[in-house]
């Protein structure tokens, strides 16, 4: 019976959760996205890498990742202190979508002016979309897989 429960409540749409449980789970990881971006115009990548679990995958826009926290930060070390070393992101069009009470789906629109791309060459200003999945653990909201995605240019 156990089971059958817990099977009916992870398939319930997130509507049969609340508009509070929604929009406690909007705040919360509006704050984790908060805390991405300025880790990101910090060029910090061990702030950056706190918001993910221990756990957690990253794929950039190009494919490559890392997995688990520390090889996400290591990952992000040297971009931070070359390409993104002079770069500011901004965050904008961000949409949560409760999956269930713990997890949550997330697509974020960001820029980035200021970059270099891997020949020095100012890097014209970035449009590109993060999705991620989210989990909320011991009342924490953090990330567990991350995609980083290039829009084409003039979309969002």
């Amino acid at each position: 019976m156990r089971t059958i429960r817990a099977l009916c409540l992870a398939l319930l749409p997130p509507l049969a959760f609340g508009a509070a449980s929604q929009e406690n789970a909007n705040d919360a990881i509006r704050a984790v996205v908060d805390q991405l971006v300025a880790a990101c115009n910090h060029h910090d990548a061990h702030a950056f890498a706190a918001v993910f679990l221990d756990d957690a995958d990253f794929t950039n826009v190009i494919g490559r990742g890392a997995t688990g926290r520390q090889k996400i930060e290591e990952f992000h070390a040297p971009v931070f202190s070359t390409l993104f070393k002079n770069s500011h992101l901004d965050c904008t069009d961000i949409k949560v979508r409760l999956i269930r009470p713990d997890i949550a789906s997330v697509d974020a629109h960001w820029s980035m002016t200021g970059a270099v791309d891997p020949s020095g060459n100012p890097w014209p200003g970035r449009t590109e979309l993060m999705n991620f999945l989210a989990t909320k653990e011991k009342g924490n909201w953090q990330i567990l897989v991350f995609h980083n995605m290039d829009l084409p240019k003039n979309e969002k």
